[in-house]
Formats: C-alpha cells, structure tokens, sequence
C-alpha cells in the first residue's frame, strides 16, 4: 500500500501545522521522522481522520487504484504513543474486544486476539490485567491490538516510548517482521533517529510542517565524499596525519582510522603508504553519513538563522 498526499494543509485555529504537504509513503517500512512540533503527529490525526485537513487530499494507492483515504480506514492499525489499554482486563480481553468492535464476530475476534499475543510474545500473559504489565508489555499490546483485525497499513507513534534496551530491540525486531515477514506497510513516526535507521527503507523528514527531506534511507546516508573506514593491523599502528600527497588520516579508536583522498587518487597509494607504516589493511569501506547527520543538516537549512 501507497499513501499519497497532495497540497494537504492543516491549522488549529490561527496556527498552521501542516502547510501546503505533498508527499508519499512508499510500501515497506517508513520512518515519519520531525522535532517537536514539525507536524508528525499533526499528519497521523489527519490520516487517521482525528482531524480534518482544511486543504489538499490523501489517497491510498494499492494495486494501482487510487483511493480516498477516508473510505479506507478500516484497513488501517494504530498504535499510539500514550498508553491506550483498559486497566481492568486482561490482555486477551482488551485485544478481542478492539478486535469486535472493528467489526469481527465475537469467535473471529477471540481467535485473532489469540494469534496476535502469540506474535507479539504476550502469549503467557494474555490473561494478566494490562494493569499489571510492564512499560514494553503495554507496549506489545498496544501494537497487538493494532493487528487484530488484519490490516495493510499500520501507523506505529513512538513505538519504542519508555523501553529498556532489551525491550527497544525487541520491539524494532518485531516490527521489522511485520514488513518483510508479512507484508504489511508501516509508517513509523518517531524522533529517534536510530530506530528509524535500523528497521526502515525510506524517510521522511518534517521541519515546520514541510518536508525537508525524503527518499530511501540508503541514498540518503550514501556518501558524498571520498572518505572511508580503514581498519588495520597491528592495532597499535600509528600513521601520520598526511602518510602521502592527497591522503589525510584521522585516528577513530585502536586499528581504526578515517581515510580521506582527492578525487584523482586511487586506493594504491594509500595501501603504498600502509606497507610502508609496517600496517596491514584488514577492511576498507566507504564512510556513509548516518541519518543524524542527514537530519541534522535538513533541519539547519530550514532554521530562521540560516535563510539569507
């Protein structure tokens, strides 16, 4: 599934959100990347019909069929970032209830529940209180709750909100399933770049209610430069900052280095330099920026201070 926006614009009496957005989710997993206030979550309301755009329209595109996007929310799972549980059931009760009220028959919605615990790992807990459970076990039953009625699209808020380490891996694992395991396309909104980094093909970055950047994460973080990760043997080795002309060398740990070379120079010279040093090359592989510096210089570019 495909989500399309065209000249979507969104206000909040005076104040504007989102001006003038146009943009598309692509199939597979996508991270809604933006600082507070830059108009994610303004966009979630407004695909999820919590708010209404005052101009622009959003399409879902599947099978080559565009569709108005509110004739197909029922086809849509939502987690949101605050706790959304009933304290006094248990998990199985709150997941088949959601699960009923979506529209499945009560033996459907009790099934599906039961398959949705087991995928999410509560399947030992599913008859505890929510009340009772722990910050990431909220957060499997929230997304539990999500999928129980079988959509194509989920729409995840800060899914890795409040978790330990073990309980954020764990969390990015299973969502990473969910689109290359079972096919369903998911947006992911958050303002952790790392999460967005390590389970997402595509990005797309808000500032101010427009976006600043999108495209596929790989492309993104490709680099621009000649610049690569050199790690050698032995891990003592010391280099100069200019071992050769055009080379320039900056120590990242033991064995670790950050080679840059001019455009006309090859890798030769600096393997040349390397045998002369006494160091053998163990890997050597083009530095690629990460997506906090990707972010990091969308946002600057749309800062106030930094328009002419």
């Amino acid at each position: 599934m495909r989500i399309e926006l065209e000249g979507v614009t969104i206000r909040y009496g005076e104040r504007i959100a989102v001006s003038e957005l146009s943009t598309s989710f692509p199939p597979g997993t996508v991270g809604l990347l933006g600082r507070n206030g830059a108009g994610k979550s303004s966009v979630l309301k407004a695909l999820l019909g919590l708010v209404r755009p005052s101009a622009g329209r959003m399409w879902l595109v599947q099978d080559g069929r565009r569709q108005d996007f509110g004739t197909t929310r029922g086809r849509v799972g939502y987690m949101p970032e605050r706790d959304a549980h009933l304290p006094a059931a248990t998990g199985f009760e709150m997941v088949s209830l959601l699960g009923m009220l979506s529209g499945m028959p009560r033996r459907d919605a009790w099934r599906r529940a039961h398959e949705v615990l087991f995928l999410v790992g509560l399947e030992e807990q599913r008859y505890r209180a929510v009340a009772g459970y722990s910050a990431g076990m909220r957060q499997k039953a929230k997304l539990a709750a999500a999928l129980v009625h079988d959509p194509g699209l989920l729409f995840l808020d800060e899914p890795t909100n409040g978790l330990d380490p073990q309980a954020r891996a764990d969390m990015l694992a299973l969502v990473g399933r969910l689109a290359r395991e079972l096919g369903k396309s998911v947006v992911l909104s958050t303002h952790i770049l790392q999460d967005v980094e390590s389970v997402c093909d595509h990005v797309v970055v808000l500032e101010a209610g427009k976006v600043v950047v999108a495209g596929e994460v790989a492309d993104l973080t490709e680099s621009t430069g000649r610049e690569y990760q050199l790690a050698v043997e032995p891990s003592d080795l010391e280099l100069p900052a200019s071992p050769a002309p055009g080379i320039t060398v900056r120590r990242e740990g033991p064995g670790q280095f950050t080679v840059g070379l001019v455009a006309s120079m090859d890798t030769c010279a600096l393997f040349a330099a390397l045998r002369a040093a006494g160091g053998r090359v163990r890997s050597l592989a083009p530095r690629r920026r990460t997506l906090e510096q990707v972010f990091v210089t969308a946002v600057r570019r749309e800062l106030p201070e930094a328009r002419p």
